[in-house]
């Protein structure tokens, strides 16, 4: 976590120098502008400002834990919905890139196609203009009140959630706090010549777009940059149309952020960033020639201070109608663009096919995201969902191994089934590297604070992956080398033994299958079943059991060998019928366990 916030200071560090340097430029020269003062409270306030706006985004998620997920998987049914919902969710977070990490799980599991994502990407880029909004409203006076007694808040309540909200409401006052300080440092610019005439070539809309795209990708915080020229338009210092093509690029460069995101994830991930990119760059386009026409729509439905003049009013006005023009910007691209999703989607394939022709397959994780791990409710059903993963390999490798009853297979029924055992050995592969990339998720994750339902859960998936990946090691283990000697000895079964071997194989497999699916769904029932199995696999096993008995008084040479071998298999199924019910009970009360047992 520190080694995170240490790039991230760094990042924005680079990129407010970035920013600083043309004000270094203009004072080179002059003693009519104190520098040094003026960098130090444009930089503090920066710095407050996207420290406020992190600290207020991770408590409102904290705060909306799992229901975002709930309302993006239910809210999607038709492209209107899939838009609203992802204005109102991207409005609470805050962050457009952890819309798009949810988005691109539920397509991943199918629950979500991709053109209803679409709708949710568009319906995300108007969510994050409420914090233009709110940084119009000029509510900044009462910054202190709200620092305090968000701090009160947030030390003295015993509710969790309260203390969230306490935690949002410091963060929105950090907000301010920043703005503050940034309009006070930009306060001196107002007459400062070299500045002004300067400002006077940002008349060129490329200029601004491109400018106000490389800061925000760069800080990865559209709200950032909007927020930055809202100030500026505060003081006087930048004109309507100018500050609305800052706002364009800002728009550009936050896809940065999704497409940052999206490497190395799979191909849903990726497509999903395609579209941001595709939508953000193509409603920029449509709209530079008319950035006038834009202009005056938002001069018309904001407030007018006629009682003002000069730069007190351009100071008054032009901030608000920076922030309409912005919400107008995304809602108009969202309502002319919404019916063309199925385009958006078609582009998204043809530029990120699912299957690259001679494209490495190596197993990667499909839910886990960084950017959800300080939203630990979200992070959480992540891990399950790749936890899910794990349990149909490990399905597949009990699945797959070969009765012990080969001896009077064909040579060629035989090789087949050696590359099928090969085959496990490969998928127990995949088991071990995702157990080790959950197990560090989780890990990581346990640097955030967590409730103790959130820890009890965290805790209940740690042991449910090694339990698993138990299950997967006796497998390749033992099971493995007990089905090579079965296939490279003639070892003859007696049908009577070969069909309780099988009978009580295939139970096994099912208790297994139950667990794994009672995990997925968080199925009580399922799990109450795979502990209801104990009695009918007792009885198939003592059946074996008796018949090996009355088979050891046999003349055959091969008899011990066989007896061994059928003792180990048994001993093995036994085991993963053990690891299944363990994993069953983390799924179920104290009160169930023991009514399962009378």
């Amino acid at each position: 976590m520190t080694s995170t916030l240490f790039c991230r200071f760094t990042l924005r560090l680079v990129a407010w120098s970035s920013l600083a340097v043309p004000f270094s430029v203009l004072a080179a020269n002059t003693d009519e502008l104190s520098y040094g003062p003026m960098l130090i409270g444009l930089f503090g306030g920066l710095a407050l400002f996207l420290y406020g706006l992190d600290k207020m985004s991770a408590a409102l998620k904290r705060a909306a834990g799992d229901r975002m997920r709930t309302l993006l998987a239910k809210l999607t049914t038709n492209r209107v919905m899939a838009t609203l919902t992802g204005t109102g969710i991207t409005a609470i977070i805050q962050s457009s890139s952890v819309t798009t990490v949810l988005l691109v799980s539920f397509i991943s599991a199918g629950l979500m196609s991709l053109t209803q994502a679409v709708g949710v990407i568009m319906g995300a880029n108007i969510g994050t203009t409420v914090t233009a909004q709110i940084v119009a409203f000029k509510v900044t006076k009462t910054a202190m009140v709200m620092v305090a007694v968000g701090f009160l808040v947030q030390f003295t309540a015993n509710n969790e959630k309260i203390r969230h909200y306490g935690n949002m409401l410091f963060g929105l006052g950090l907000i301010f706090l920043g703005m503050n300080m940034m309009g006070d440092a930009m306060a001196p610019l107002r007459s400062y010549e070299p500045f002004i005439n300067t400002m006077a070539h940002m008349d060129n809309v490329f200029i601004a777009i491109s400018l106000a795209a490389a800061f925000t990708a760069l800080v990865q915080s559209s709200s950032a940059t909007t927020g930055i020229v809202i100030v500026m338009a505060g003081q006087g210092l930048i004109p309507l149309e100018t500050g609305i093509a800052l706002a364009m690029g800002a728009n550009i460069g936050t896809c940065i952020t999704a497409v940052l995101a999206a490497i190395g994830k799979p191909r849903e991930a990726v497509q999903a960033a395609a579209v941001h990119v595709a939508f953000n760059v193509i409603g920029v386009l449509i709209w530079i020639p008319l950035i006038a026409l834009l202009s005056d729509i938002s001069v018309a439905i904001s407030p007018a201070h006629s009682n003002l003049e000069g730069v007190a009013r351009s100071a008054a006005e032009i901030p608000r109608q920076i922030a309409n023009a912005n919400t107008l910007f995304n809602v108009f691209n969202t309502i002319v663009m919404l019916p063309f999703a199925g385009v958006f989607v078609w582009f998204a394939r043809k530029v990120v096919p699912h299957q690259l022709k001679g494209e490495n397959k190596t197993i990667r994780t499909k839910y886990l995201a960084e950017e959800l791990l300080q939203t630990p409710d979200l992070a959480l059903t992540q891990a399950h969902l790749e936890l899910g993963r794990i349990g149909r390999r490990v399905c597949n490798m009990v699945n797959m191994l070969p009765p012990l009853s080969c001896s009077t297979l064909d040579a060629a029924r035989k090789q087949a089934l050696r590359e099928q055992l090969q085959k496990i050995e490969d998928i127990e592969e995949e088991v071990d590297r995702l157990h080790g990339k959950i197990l560090a998720y989780l890990g990581r994750l346990r640097l955030e604070p967590l409730s103790d339902a959130q820890s009890a859960h965290q805790i209940q998936l740690i042991s449910i992956t090694d339990q698993l990946e138990s299950i997967a090691d006796l497998v390749v283990d033992t099971m493995l080398p007990l089905a090579y000697n079965a296939l490279n000895h003639d070892l003859v079964i007696s049908p009577i033994m070969r069909n309780t071997l099988d009978q009580a194989q295939e139970r096994v497999n099912d208790a297994l299958l139950d667990c794994v699916n009672a995990v997925r769904r968080n199925d009580r029932d399922l799990a109450t079943r795979v502990l209801r199995a104990k009695r009918e696999l007792n009885s198939l096993l003592e059946t074996v059991l008796e018949h090996q008995a009355q088979r050891l008084s046999d003349q055959d040479g091969k008899r011990l060998q066989l007896f061994h071998l059928e003792m180990e298999w048994i001993d093995a199924l036994k085991r993963i019928y053990t690891l299944s019910k363990r994993i069953a009970k983390l799924h179920l009360r104290k009160r169930d366990i023991r009514q399962v047992k009378l």
